[in-house]
């Protein structure tokens, strides 16, 4: 059952109310006409949106004195605005940030609101194990929290794979297999956007070598030899007709099951395949790819779904770390959101879910078979350099296309890798 706070208004000259505007147990008279309002920024798609919106609204209810301004868009959108405000100090109060902010805008920890400043109360940080808080600091200042961890996951669309008499595929040898029975009715085994496929056959490149693509102290591991296991992979999944080119990949062709699979967050397990478990197919979270069964999460990584931070320049600081607080570990907010962008990590959040039956459904699964690989590593925000991934899909087609040899393209990648990494 959740619990409102109750203000009770008194007729005085002015009306006025009670209300709590620091974080401590002191009392603060305010005038009603009077309040503080603070922003918040986010992105995703209708429902996320919706249900935000509605939280936003119960913290009003628990907070009149708090007055909360919502900014939202879908992804690209939102990437490019923030981009600017960061730029130009005009960011919102509570925002939504992606895992490599904190490296593009804080690398030296200064760029968010040092959350470790807040006074005692604003923030409860003790439902997050510090395993998980230390990806929210750089230079040793927490920056921000994570709501959620993500990985790459395999989604298989079990219905499509019984059709054709195949089992869920395990290992890369599992969808060649595949692509040889599904390729007469032009039917795909895997598919995945750019940056999916990219990290799909950086695991590959992994598992094949032995090495890591960085180093211990986030250097360039990988030579040209590991990018070219990788580009030589690549166009061979196009020529035996396992994945699509990147470039012609299309969402809603998991829909109809003309993608029996696809490389997709964690956190976007029904954005992806939502429509095609509408229209009756059963879809599961796979195996992690690997060369054998055994090597499932070898090569694979995880990082915070997305996090919240305080902008560095907020004026409100107490005000929007109650919003903060009452996003990561309330009732209401996690009622509302259940697993949508994932598990929450918050133990006060989760064990609501547990109370309302909440922890099922794609994404839950997806979240528990994430968990449970103990071979997933830690994703570095390198591994999401949108520069590096256009070029990585620019030379895989200098290959496909006969432009270069696959050593010459392998040189060329490793040689901006290691510009971009310095």
């Amino acid at each position: 059952m959740i619990f409102l706070k109750k203000f009770w208004i008194f007729p005085l000259v002015c009306t006025l109310f009670l209300s709590s505007v620091s974080c401590s147990n002191e009392t603060v008279i305010q005038p009603q006409q009077e309040q503080t309002e603070i922003t918040l920024s986010w992105w995703g798609n209708d429902v996320r949106t919706e249900y935000t919106i509605q939280a936003v609204q119960e913290f009003e209810k628990l907070h009149p004195e708090i007055k909360v301004k919502c900014n939202y868009s879908e992804w690209s959108g939102y990437e490019a605005r923030s981009r600017i405000q960061m730029i130009s100090a005009t960011e919102a109060d509570v925002m939504q940030i992606n895992f490599s902010w904190l490296s593009e805008y804080s690398g030296d920890g200064k760029g968010y609101y040092d959350l470790n400043m807040l006074p005692e109360g604003c923030l409860d940080l003790s439902a997050f194990p510090e395993d998980i808080l230390h990806y929210g600091r750089k230079n040793g200042i927490l920056n921000g929290v994570a709501i959620a961890m993500n990985a790459e996951t395999v989604y298989i669309n079990q219905s499509v794979y019984e059709k054709y008499g195949l089992e869920i595929p395990r290992t890369w040898n599992d969808l060649f297999h595949a692509a040889e029975v599904m390729k007469a009715d032009d039917v795909y085994p895997m598919s995945g956007a750019a940056k999916a496929v990219w990290l799909y056959l950086l695991a590959y490149a992994e598992q094949i070598s032995g090495e890591k693509i960085l180093t211990e102290h986030s250097g360039l591991n990988f030579t040209p030899e590991e990018f070219k296991i990788m580009l030589e992979l690549y166009v061979r999944m196009i020529r035996e007709h396992v994945i699509p080119q990147v470039e012609y990949y299309e969402r809603r062709n998991l829909d109809s099951g003309v993608y029996a699979g696809t490389i997709a967050w964690v956190s976007d397990a029904i954005n992806y395949m939502g429509n095609a478990m509408a229209n009756g197919d059963t879809v599961i979270p796979a195996e992690y790819t690997a060369l054998t069964p055994e090597q499932s999460g070898t090569g694979w990584y995880a990082k915070p779904a997305t996090l919240y931070a305080m902008s560095v320049n907020t004026e409100h600081p107490e005000e929007s770390a109650l919003l903060l607080d009452f996003l990561l570990n309330s009732q209401e907010m996690a009622v509302l959101q259940g697993v949508e962008k994932g598990i929450p990590i918050s133990s006060t959040a989760r064990g609501f879910l547990e109370e309302e039956n909440m922890l099922t459904g794609l994404q839950y699964d997806a979240s528990l078979k994430m968990e449970s690989t103990e071979r997933l590593s830690e994703m570095q925000p390198f591994l999401e350099n949108a520069t590096l991934i256009d070029e990585f899909i620019a030379c895989c087609n200098d290959v496909l296309y006969n432009k270069k040899t696959s050593e010459e393209s392998a040189q060329e990648l490793y040689e901006i890798a290691l510009s971009l990494i310095e």
